[in-house]
């Protein structure tokens, strides 16, 4: 049989056609910006996860956390809690003249006993309304968010800490919200957290004397250039104490090498028991040590040195065996005021270092037992 042509369309139905025309386009550019949409985040958060894992130090990560994480997930508040049970953690981050005050937003936290049982079994987050009694530890700065997500963070099939999402909007985490992407955040975060600590350690340990546990040579270097940086641009007094311990080698024939050593770790905590959280302090070398006395002009350093030669002198150090032994340090002291701007890091602080070395050799030569400045 010949081909019919379609009968024509009454203008009932051209019009019918037109409009589910005009509605399918419609939900198709819909679908179009969604897609769009969708792509603009994965590639934000693909970022975001780049920078995490980018991320070589505490600090880096931190920021990466509360900030570009908290913005590209339009997250009214974001918190860390660390498990940290002998606070070495902290220890070793203090160590690294790293100011945790600046992100008051990671909890470390010695134990987890002041929450709420079941979160020591929770496996996957918890969604849910925001209750004071039940998630205050979590968000401890005043924060009230009206809904949360609390994603437990494992490594090595054990519990390190929390990683924690506050939103204003009450609808924002509630129980049937797919979980899978802010799961996979958290692990992320978990290696993360992990690889960073490991990293922050290592530094620790690599600038860390292993007999005194204070600062080694190395890191007292580093810091003093650092600081004469610091003393340029804001013309600021920075001190130094060469401290030497008198007649050690005579401690040493006298009692043993173990008993010096003990001695070595006693004088470097009775030194360290004087000063700011601040200061620069280490070993030397042998029974040498420094001290950075930041933002301090002579005066002040010549009273810090004479209550460190005091505390050292007066009181006798118990070698464990019932046997006592006097203690006597001297003191060098030096005081930067105005480094030249045209001399190198390197000339200033060798310049530096020898003027307080100068004094304490004075000091020696003046009888031991007390304290020298040198202009």
């Amino acid at each position: 049989m010949p081909h019919r042509p379609a009968p024509p369309l009454n203008e009932s139905a051209a019009l019918s056609l037109a409009a589910d025309n005009r509605q399918l386009r419609s939900q198709l550019q819909e679908l179009l910006k969604q897609a769009h949409n969708n792509q603009r985040i994965m590639q934000r958060y693909h970022s975001l996860n780049l920078k995490l894992i980018g991320s070589n130090s505490l600090a880096e990560l931190l920021d990466a956390i509360f900030g570009d994480l908290q913005t590209s997930s339009s997250l009214d508040m974001v918190t860390l809690m660390v498990l940290d049970t002998e606070y070495e953690l902290r220890r070793v981050l203090t160590s690294l003249n790293i100011d945790l005050a600046l992100f008051p937003n990671f909890l470390l936290r010695k134990s987890l006993a002041n929450l709420p049982a079941d979160f020591f079994a929770l496996r996957k987050p918890e969604l849910r309304a925001f209750s004071t009694k039940r998630h205050s530890l979590f968000f401890p700065n005043g924060s009230q968010p009206a809904s949360v997500a609390i994603m437990p963070l494992y490594r090595k099939q054990q519990l390190i800490g929390y990683l924690n999402f506050g939103s204003r909007d009450p609808h924002r985490f509630v129980g049937d919200v797919a979980t899978d992407f802010i799961e996979e955040q958290a692990a992320i975060i978990a290696i993360c957290l992990e690889n960073v600590v490991n990293q922050e350690r290592l530094k620790h340990f690599g600038l860390t004397d292993p007999l005194t546990g204070i600062h080694n040579r190395r890191y007292l270097e580093s810091r003093l250039q650092e600081e004469i940086r610091r003393t340029q641009r804001q013309q600021s007094p920075l001190s130094c104490l060469y401290i030497d311990i008198d007649h050690f080698k005579q401690i040493n024939d006298r009692f043993g090498h173990q008993h010096g050593d003990d001695i070595l770790r006693e004088v470097a905590a009775r030194i360290k028991s004087e000063l700011r959280l601040s200061d620069a302090f280490g070993r030397f070398g042998g029974e040498e040590f420094i001290v950075l006395l930041i933002d301090t002009p002579p005066t002040g350093a010549q009273n810090v040195a004479e209550r460190i030669r005091d505390g050292i002198a007066n009181k006798s150090f118990s070698l464990g065996t019932g046997q006592t032994c006097s203690v006597t340090v001297s003191i060098g002291v030096a005081t930067l005021t105005t480094p030249q701007q045209s001399q190198t890091l390197g000339v200033i602080a060798q310049d530096f270092i020898g003027r307080a070395d100068l004094a304490l050799y004075r000091a020696k030569n003046d009888g031991r037992n007390r304290i020298v400045s040198i202009d």
